[in-house]
């Protein structure tokens, strides 16, 4: 149990806890199942948005598509400013979610999306597509950071990496739907040419509100009402938490090893943020921003662009590339699937850098391919499917690296700043580049999009061999000490979760 002296409320008291070490000890069990769906989800969403929008793009400017649009300003324009709504929102939200908490804000933000893509659908001039887009990629943004913060501290240290990953893998449950869904929404043969593609931003739409029932159930991070003096609401979440497990599995839990003595304060500044990331964890930092820079530039380029590909350099059809994508998208998935466990069991560092490296290898290699003529549509596909089974578990890992290496208070916003910048330098650079590149037709341009996305998960991936952080097992305050903890006094790389 919680126990506090001084004045919870006021800056100065302090409290002493072991809620951090009673939610980490915790086996795995039904509840964790239900954060897992109510949080998880939402990626499923991400990826159809972005699936759906690549593999529509040759209908969208067809004449009698109901939208004034070219191909290349839906994979190029359109998908750039949903990648700059996605980093405006993040930081936008990723304030909020550190100050109002991450409950309040993870409903506000899927409330946004709802809203923004069911507008998209009735889209029937440019200005308004590109509009929603962007403000659809604002609400995505900020679940980003609210998500990832929940999840990492509602989960227990022994499977906070698998889950990690098998959640933010899950865009490619998303991806596989997109573009099964892209195939019979453009077939002609069941609804209008000027319909179809609306239906499919709809259906996206009714899954949010979905959600958004869904996640009344999950509750206000435990960590997070505990450093903002809120002692009582966590005791009461985390004692309800235990007794749903206990039930479960007809025995008493183990005893909690470990408390956490917090002093109490005001809120956190944004100068102290970035004196917290660039001072006093500058080495994590550089590590946070080549991770993702590297999947940034390799999973908006391609994934925006794939459909392009096979259009124009193999002739398949519009209405028959959701095939492929299908295929690279399962490939995807079970990436993070099959290796999430080894970032638990043989380490952060040892597979954050083999999957960057890898994938960066065999992008090399399937440039190679491709520059010689040796590919097929099929083969082209099962390159990538070997390229993005290790790099998707490499990209959810970026995400876990940054939500788990900094200290709690500034968890949302670290996670906000480094996929806002990241992703601004590789999201937004990557479509506009690769829609130039492969809009030309000659193959030496895509060749030199596929070697620039590969050098950039190789360079990471030797970035994570240096300065990847073990923070597999272990709780997040020992990875970082909070800054509200009467330990943060000179914590730092050299003091504090550097393996």
């Amino acid at each position: 149990m919680s126990t506090a002296t001084g004045t919870p409320s006021a800056a100065g008291g302090t409290t002493s806890s072991d809620i951090p070490a009673r939610l980490d000890r915790l086996p795995w069990s039904r509840w964790h199942w239900t954060i897992v769906v109510g949080l998880g989800t939402v990626w499923i969403l991400d990826g159809l948005e972005v699936t759906v929008v690549g593999n529509i793009a040759a209908r969208l400017s067809e004449p009698g598509s109901g939208l004034s649009i070219s191909s290349g300003q839906v994979t190029g324009t359109a998908a750039a400013l949903y990648v700059a709504g996605a980093c405006v929102g993040a930081l936008f939200w990723g304030r909020l979610t550190d100050h109002w908490g991450r409950r309040k804000l993870f409903m506000i933000t899927l409330a946004v999306y709802l809203a923004a893509t069911a507008l998209t659908s009735l889209s029937t001039e440019a200005w308004w597509f590109f509009l929603f887009r962007f403000l659809t990629g604002f609400g995505i943004g900020g679940e980003y950071a609210a998500i990832n913060s929940a999840i990492d501290e509602l989960i227990p240290a022994a499977y906070r990496g698998r889950v990690d990953l098998m959640i933010n893998g899950s865009f490619w449950l998303g991806a596989v739907g997109g573009s099964l869904l892209s195939i019979l929404a453009l077939d002609t043969a069941f609804f209008p040419e000027n319909i179809g593609w609306r239906l499919t931003f709809a259906l996206g739409a009714v899954l949010a509100l979905v959600i958004l029932l869904v996640r009344r159930h999950v509750p206000e991070s435990p960590r997070w009402l505990l450093i903002h003096g809120r002692d009582r609401e966590a005791e009461e979440i985390v004692s309800g938490i235990e007794r749903r497990i206990e039930e479960e599995r007809g025995e008493p839990l183990p005893a909690p090893e470990g408390r956490l003595e917090i002093r109490r304060r005001g809120s956190v500044t944004f100068r102290e943020i970035a004196r917290t990331v660039f001072g006093r964890y500058r080495r994590r930092a550089v590590l946070g921003f080549s991770l993702f820079i590297g999947q940034a530039f390799l999973y908006n380029a391609i994934t925006f662009g794939f459909g392009a590909i096979l259009t124009r350099f193999y002739d398949i059809p519009a209405d028959r590339t959701g095939y492929y994508f299908a295929v690279i998208a399962v490939g995807n998935f079970f990436g993070p699937l099959l290796l999430g466990k080894l970032f638990d069991t043989v380490g952060r560092r040892v597979m954050i850098s083999s999957t960057y490296l890898l994938s960066g290898v065999l992008l090399f290699a399937t440039a190679w391919l491709f520059d010689r003529g040796a590919l097929s549509a099929t083969t082209l596909t099962a390159c990538w499917c070997a390229v993005l089974f290790f790099a998707s578990a490499g990209a959810s890992s970026a995400y876990l690296t940054v939500s788990e290496i900094f200290p709690m208070e500034t968890r949302a916003m670290s996670i906000a700043f480094f996929y806002a910048l990241g992703t601004a330098a590789g999201g937004i650079s990557g479509p506009l580049l690769f829609a130039d590149l492969t809009g030309t037709g000659r193959v030496g341009d895509t060749v030199l999009a596929f070697q620039i996305g590969a050098a950039l998960m190789c360079v990471a991936g030797l970035v994570a061999a240096l300065l990847a952080v073990r923070a597999e097992g272990r709780s997040l305050e020992d990875v970082a000490t909070p800054l509200s903890s009467s330990a943060a006094e000179g914590a730092g790389e050299k003091g504090v979760g550097v393996g």
